[in-house]
């Protein structure tokens, strides 16, 4: 709904503020408008940002539990190590392949989670996802 409602009504009504507001004219009641259309796609981003933020805070607080879990214990003391992207990024990885895929994460300081993701043979879904 936000992605294929939401989000472009709130676009085809900002994109119609703007024209009315240029084609009639400026005046008080387009100008109010305007900017009530404005805050509310202001509002929609936001939101969604603030969701997806919270999400990526508890994929790392669950990704840090699994990986006290399954990594061996000369890695287990470099968890903090591990930025929020590299987290969010390997939790598609399988149990079995995380910790030579952690391992390779530290190693080669791979910090973008497009690369961590390509290194990733035996996915684990996600269908959690805000």
């Amino acid at each position: 709904m936000y992605h294929w409602f939401v989000l472009p009504l709130l676009t085809i009504n900002l994109g119609r503020s703007i024209f009315r507001l240029v084609h009639d004219g400026l005046s008080w009641d387009g100008l109010i408008t305007l900017l009530t259309v404005a805050a509310l796609v202001m509002l929609a981003f936001y939101a969604r940002i603030f969701a997806l933020s919270v999400q990526d805070r508890v994929i790392r607080l669950e990704e840090r539990t699994r990986f006290e879990k399954l990594l061996p214990d000369d890695l287990k003391p470099r968890i903090g190590e591990f930025t929020c992207r590299q987290l969010v990024a390997l939790r598609f990885a399988s149990d079995a392949e995380l910790p030579g895929l952690a391992r390779r994460v530290l190693t080669d300081k791979l910090t973008e989670g497009k690369a961590v993701k390509r290194l990733v043979q035996n996915w684990r879904a996600d269908r959690l996802r805000a």
